[in-house]
């Protein structure tokens, strides 16, 4: 008997790089493949891609990847998965516009087959019929998806809340979660970003009042920072700047390029002699003036960084600036972010972030709305998904106390099957899920070992000992050459570096005819033990033995 499998490859267990994959015999299609941000014990990592070993032996069964909306955590590992996977891409609208952006940044654009479906489309692919419908996100054009599969309706929720005063006037479609009710729901696959919050998130409406109140009373230039692909946001903004006759200057690349695809596909009403480039902005008057910009999480170099840090190659901060954070911070980020907030208040700019203000609002539903949504579709299985594992612990508990058997919730993390044979759900053996990490043009070079080195580096710096070795006698000749960085400031520690040469001569003195690897085994053993002993610390150290 042909079994339906979901997989999950990204976004459980984690917040981002969600990717999900729905299989019926010999046909596999995915939805979304996205990207994670680093964590602040990840250093030098640019982002984590899903790990999609799982299917590089079943590349003839993928059929196609849907994509739920235009956020990087569920487009942004596309450019990679194409280079690995010949596959046509399904999205909205201005998702496929999104999508366009990323893949001409990575050279992939030409190798893409992009197609748009709309809510309301049925499309068939394989044995699947996917339905795509409306949901309120922070982004406009967001779905989710009906998959109506041989073995059942499965409904993928993507990101989601109940917003009834959204900014772009579109509202959930009610009357199409209430189609799949009556149809019958096999699974519901559920965003559990906001489990832990009780109540209903609050609408995109309630930002207004805030901006309102930021834009009459700044004596000076607004800077709102928020991510380029908040498109609702940006339109907000907007749209009370000019109630205050404030111009409009976009600054930084991605923010750029994605306010422009919006422009062009109409989703973004920027009025064009509204729009201003940033020198025009440094000629106008300070209150005339709205900027929106790049670097709400701190990024090294996005705009708002390198304002504050005065890096900027046409803006400089000046007194009586308003610099506003419109977005969450990313777990990971809250160093960094507050970093550039404290450096912008040095500079004399005044400083509005969440929670200091109403500048933000989640798009993800709280504990209510998930609620809500499970008693909509009252499905037989369901299935957190999106969310760290407390978030999917908790959306599993909302389940049980709506009625949801036990039996039939599954919280798993990424890599374990869910299997649907005979009205029952089972959980299979996991499959590879480990993180895939890109570091400039590596990708999947740098692991786990990689990351432990750097963390130690960046504890306590390193050590390296150069030695001549006399392989016949088994001893070092001549003085060893010590090098360290991030370790001991060497004019001051003369004293521990002339010691440790005296260890690294002991050591090496060894039975005639060792190889020089068991000699710089035994010094480097030695070496650390003598470091930690004297410092009560633990650089990295590293020994080469050069023969004479």
């Amino acid at each position: 008997m042909t079994k339906l499998r979901i997989v999950p490859l990204g976004g459980l267990g984690e917040v981002g790089k969600n990717m999900m994959c729905i299989e019926y015999g010999r046909n596999i299609m995915v939805v979304d493949v996205g990207i994670m941000f680093p964590e602040a014990d990840m250093p030098g990592i640019d982002y984590i891609l899903p790990n999609w070993e799982y299917l590089n032996d079943k590349k003839d069964l993928v059929r196609a990847v849907l994509v739920t909306h235009g956020h990087q955590d569920h487009i942004g590992g596309l450019a990679h998965f194409l280079k690995d996977f010949n596959v046509p891409i399904y999205a909205t609208k201005l998702t496929r516009g999104l999508i366009e952006v990323r893949l001409r940044q990575e050279g992939m654009l030409e190798r893409a087959t992009l197609h748009n479906y709309a809510p309301g489309d049925v499309i068939n692919i394989g044995p699947f019929a996917v339905e795509p419908y409306h949901v309120c996100h922070s982004i406009p054009d967001t779905v989710g998806l009906g998959i109506e599969t041989p073995a059942g309706l499965i409904v993928h929720s993507g990101d989601f809340k109940f917003d009834h005063t959204p900014v772009d006037k579109w509202i959930t479609d009610y009357n199409k979660l209430a189609e799949f009710s009556v149809r019958g729901v096999l699974a519901l696959l559920s965003d559990s970003t906001n489990a832990d919050q009780p109540g209903n998130t609050l609408s995109e409406a309630v930002l207004d009042n805030a901006f309102h109140q930021i834009m009459r009373e700044a004596p000076g230039r607004v800077i709102v920072a928020t991510f380029a692909s908040l498109i609702s946001r940006v339109q907000q903004v907007v749209d009370v700047a000019s109630l205050y006759e404030r111009k409009v200057a976009v600054a930084g690349r991605s923010m750029i390029e994605n306010t422009a695809m919006a422009r062009e596909l109409g989703y973004l009403d920027i009025p064009e002699d509204m729009l201003i480039s940033l020198a025009e902005a440094e000629r106008l008057p300070p209150q005339q003036v709205l900027i929106m910009a790049t670097g709400s999480q701190g990024e090294p170099m996005a705009v708002l960084n390198r304002l504050a840090t005065d890096r900027h190659a046409t803006l400089r901060i000046q007194e009586q600036d308003t610099v506003v954070f419109s977005s969450h911070t990313i777990p990971g980020n809250e160093e960094l972010t507050h970093s550039v907030i404290n450096r912008l208040f040095q500079r004399g700019a005044d400083v509005y972030y969440h929670p200091l203000a109403q500048v933000h609002v989640s798009g993800h539903a709280s504990q209510e709305e998930q609620k809500l949504l499970i008693n909509l579709l009252r499905p037989r299985f369901f299935v957190p998904i999106h969310g760290e594992l407390r978030h999917l612990k908790q959306h599993g508990k909302l389940a049980r106390e709506v009625g949801i058997p036990e039996e039939n919730v599954a919280v798993v993390e990424n890599g374990y099957p869910l299997i649907f044979a005979e009205e029952q759900m089972t959980i299979g053996e996991r499959v590879p899920g480990y993180y895939v990490f890109v570091d400039g043009a590596l990708v999947g070079e740098v692991g786990p070992q990689v990351i432990q080195e750097r963390d130690k580096l960046g504890q306590s710096g390193f050590v390296t000992a150069v030695l001549h070795y006399d392989r016949q006698k088994g001893k070092a000749v001549g003085q060893p050459r010590i090098i360290t960085r991030g370790f001991v400031f060497t004019p001051g520690a003369e004293d521990l570096l002339s010691r440790a040469a005296d260890v690294i001569r002991s050591a090496a003195s060894v039975k005639s005819g060792t190889s020089s690897s068991k000699v710089e085994d035994r010094v480097e053993r030695a070496l650390s033990d003598f470091f930690y002993r004297e410092t009560r610390r633990n650089p990295m150290v590293t020994v080469a033995a050069v023969e004479e």
